[in-house]
């Protein structure tokens, strides 16, 4: 029996009309149109192709692999005749292949090779919606070489729901065909009401209970087979496991699916049962387009997705868990409608619906753009705004990863690829490994780089049954080469098979012998060429690490690593604080200081350490943020000697100075001379702040031989302040500001400068007969005469003798003669004698 038309059958004439007129075309079509088998078969033939190849893109394997199966049978022949795919591992074509369905990477690579695709007349992007870094990257390229060197080249870019007029402005106004597809009604069944979420909810933990509950209510509610959508293995392995031990009615097979299953695995989830059983399609969001699942007609969709988002101030990816976009969401639904009637099963409510984003951010907007910097700069660009593009890249990603690629010496300083670059980009794989492979060679690491680089390309190799993730990268070498492993850890033989596959690859694009030079304790030395800025030292116990970036990162509980001092990072999930290590292997000191020693930073450290109150000067040998090793530094230089004891006087203040009491006098004397002489002489401002700030010009020459505080009880801070003056300011200063005041009794009596204004504190007795205030400053500033009590407390402070004689003395005679009886007490303090003793001397 013939198969039924495909709905895109319809548009296809308006299609191939506007491609003979028209270099770029942009298709519309919805899901289930068939845009993806019909329209390269259509358009084998047009005379404009003549006898080119088409090549036609998609963003997975396994959609790539099912699309060329699919098209080869509609002609009754077999993959690799008319129709042929190309994955990164995989190949099925020949010399008879006119339609090569490839992953988006490889175009790239072709047209690296050969700038203008010769021998190929149409490029078709499809499932553009999904943008892919990849894809936005071949279109880039692609435009670039059509208008460089291919003005015949023919580009085809179709969508499902991206917005075409965006895409027909970028393709030079190209025509947009809109197609219909074949749409049957789905009963869409949304939650009633979101849970209460109390402190412990979480999404993700709900989610598997949740979802188990809502595919028994679909199998009890609809007939025919189901297509349910988590977010990844892990999910859907929970899943698969709850709905086998709940004894399902019908026996319905289960069946996973997602990118890293064997292609066997892969095929049983695609093809209809033949035993009349059920069928329930466990799937993450590889099966929201391209794929065609037969016999679909109930869909369960999570509403949610995984993804992989950059951060570039960090240089890590976190892997994210979060709402699909309501474009996602249509795409899901539609499954449920492909055959006849369906239903889709939401497990959100329609209030939630509505509030998600219509789109999903474009991949290049929060990817590693590491390897597109490269292959930009292997095109020979190094400004992106060079090229055209949907969605342009963000500045800080493409920053990041010109520094990285600069760190790995792929461009130079002018942003040029180097020889070196260009030898990493033909290997194809990250630039990070790509490095560690040709300097793993040069380094005799060879068979090690080569393995390593095989297992970061795939999903992890080892399978624990306790969910605590091993982070050791040594037991996957170990588990590749066939050696027992610990209790509990097992290996998924399918990711072994495609490691495999991929070490082959790389070793025949590398023509190396990858079995001559392999160990596994030199995993750390090999990690450590591709990721240089991940490098880890051990900050003690609890398994917490410092990246040689700068970032912390953390272990898991429980893992034999934690007692390494030096680990080298592959894989890190940026964790708000610390960033949570998922591979890793132990390297030793002496392995970084050979293999890293023109990019360890010796540096001599000397500064104040504020909890010695000393100068430190220590040799220290610097990885990026880590410190490996420091030693005492015996001969520092004096220089930085100093300034290192002037930071730590700074940090302790003035105060750490001795101070005697005539340096403090002179220090004010030099403060009052500023303050009230500043039209006739510039004394010098040895104020708090301006001592502290000139350090360097009035102390330092003091300080040879000092580095510890209790050292600066030698200094003579009169001496210091006095070199500040040369001796006529010295007489000048005596002058203006004398140190003492000599009474009529003839004692000298030293003046206070501290306060706002000079003041002598003297007794009573040892002033008589002093008329008028004493005055300093050239007789501009009176002296606070603060008179004192035989027992020498403060009686009266003036400013005004005079005053003080006429109207205070004979009050303060009257309350003190009475206490101090034996002492002199005149009424006429004026033509009194004035004595330094109880009574003046008898003539």
């Amino acid at each position: 029996m013939n198969a039924a038309p495909l709905p895109i059958q319809q548009s296809l004439p308006e299609l191939c009309a506007a491609l003979q007129a028209h270099p770029n075309v942009v298709l519309q079509a919805p899901p289930g149109a068939g845009k993806s088998t019909g329209v390269p078969l259509a358009l084998l033939h047009q005379p404009w192709l003549k006898d080119a190849r088409i090549v036609m893109l998609e963003p997975r394997r396994i959609a790539a692999r099912a699309v060329a199966t699919r098209m080869a049978a509609t002609l009754g022949e077999a993959v690799g005749d008319t129709v042929g795919y190309r994955t990164r591992l995989e190949s099925r074509v020949s010399a008879r292949t006119r339609i090569e369905v490839v992953t988006e990477g490889i175009l790239t690579r072709w047209l690296q090779r050969d700038a203008a695709l010769e021998g190929v007349g149409l490029v078709i992007f499809d499932e553009f919606h999904e943008r892919s870094l990849h894809a936005d990257l071949g279109l880039a390229l692609c435009l670039d070489a059509q208008q460089a060197l291919r003005d015949d080249l023919r580009i085809l870019v179709m969508s499902a729901t991206l917005d075409g007029e965006a895409l027909s402005r970028l393709l030079d106004n190209a025509p947009i065909i809109t197609a219909t597809g074949r749409s049957y009604d789905v009963d869409v069944r949304y939650r009633e009401r979101s849970p209460a979420r109390g402190p412990q909810y979480s999404a993700q933990n709900e989610l598997v209970p949740l979802m188990t509950r809502a595919i028994q209510r679909a199998l009890e509610e609809e007939p025919g087979d189901m297509l349910v959508f988590l977010p990844g293995q892990g999910e859907i392995h929970r899943v698969q496991q709850l709905l086998q031990q709940a004894q399902l009615p019908g026996q319905p097979h289960i069946l996973p699916l997602y990118g890293e299953l064997p292609a066997q695995q892969q095929d049983a989830a695609l093809q209809p049962a033949t035993d009349g059983r059920r069928k329930i399609v466990l799937a993450t969001n590889i099966a929201e387009t391209s794929l065609t699942i037969e016999g679909i007609r109930i869909v369960v969709d999570s509403g949610l997705e995984r993804r992989a988002r950059f951060d570039p101030a960090s240089g890590m990816s976190r892997l994210v868990t979060s709402s699909i976009s309501r474009a996602s969401a249509e795409q899901r639904r539609g499954r449920a409608g492909r055959l006849e009637d369906g239903a889709c099963y939401r497990l959100w409510t329609q209030s939630e619906h509505a509030a998600l984003a219509p789109r999903a951010a474009a991949e290049i907007m929060e990817a590693d753009l590491t390897s597109l910097v490269l292959e930009l700069a292997n095109w020979g660009i190094r400004d992106p705004a060079a090229l055209r593009w949907l969605d342009s890249p963000p500045a800080a990603a493409f920053t990041q990863a010109r520094d990285l690629l600069q760190l790995l010496e792929a461009i130079g300083p002018d942003d040029r690829i180097t020889e070196h670059g260009k030898a990493l980009a033909r290997l194809g794989t990250h630039p990070r490994l790509a490095h560690m492979i040709v300097c793993g060679e040069a380094a005799g690491l060879g068979g090690t780089a080569l393995e390593i680089a095989a297992l970061l390309g795939e999903r992890d190799l080892l399978r624990v049954a306790d969910r605590n993730r091993e982070v050791d990268l040594r037991l996957r070498l170990d588990a590749l080469h066939g050696h027992a492993l610990p209790i509990g850890i097992q290996m998924d033989h399918g990711v072994r098979q495609r490691v495999m596959r991929s070490l082959d690859l790389l070793s025949r694009q590398f023509k190396t012998d990858r079995s001559r030079t392999r160990d596994t304790e030199d995993a750390g030395r090999a990690l450590a060429l591709a990721y240089p800025d991940r490098i880890a030292q051990s900050r003690g116990s609890g398994g917490r690490y410092l990246l040689s970036s700068g970032r912390g990162a953390v272990l898991p509980p429980a893992q034999a690593l934690a007692n390494a001092t030096l680990l080298v990072v592959a894989d890190l999930d940026a964790g708000d604080r610390e960033a949570a290590i998922r591979l890793a292997a132990p390297i030793t000191q002496a392995q970084l200081e050979a293999d890293f020693s023109a990019h360890i930073q010796h540096r001599e450290r000397c500064e104040w350490e504020p909890r010695e109150q000393a100068v430190a000067a220590r040799e220290e040998h610097w990885l990026g943020a880590i410190k490996l090793r420091e030693k005492r530094l015996e001969r520092p230089a004096p220089e930085r000697v100093l300034q290192a004891l002037l930071t730590g006087i700074r940090t302790l203040g003035l105060q750490s100075l001795p101070w005697t009491d005539t340096a403090r006098a002179l220090r004010e004397r030099m403060m009052f001379a500023r303050i009230h002489e500043q039209a006739v002489a510039q004394w010098p401002d040895v104020s708090d702040d301006t001592l502290l700030e000139t350090l360097e010009d009035w102390l330092a020459p003091w300080l040879d031989g000092i580095s510890r505080r209790d050292h600066l009880a030698r200094l003579d801070m009169h001496a210091i302040l006095q070199s500040l003056l040369d001796w006529n300011d010295q007489q000048a200063l005596d002058t203006f500001a004398p140190t003492h005041l000599r009474v009529p009794s003839g004692s000298r009596i030293a003046i206070d400068y501290s306060s706002a204004s000079p003041t002598v504190s003297v007794r009573l007795q040892e002033v008589f007969g002093l008329q008028q205030t004493p005055r300093v400053a050239v007789g501009r500033v009176p002296v606070t005469m603060q008179l004192l009590s035989p027992a020498r407390r403060p009686v009266q402070v003036t400013q005004d003798l005079e005053s003080f004689w006429a109207r205070g003395y004979q009050e303060v005679k009257k309350e003190l003669k009475g206490r101090y009886p034996r002492h002199y007490w005149p009424e006429d303090p004026l033509q009194a004698e004035a004595t330094a003793r109880a009574r003046p001397r008898p003539r």
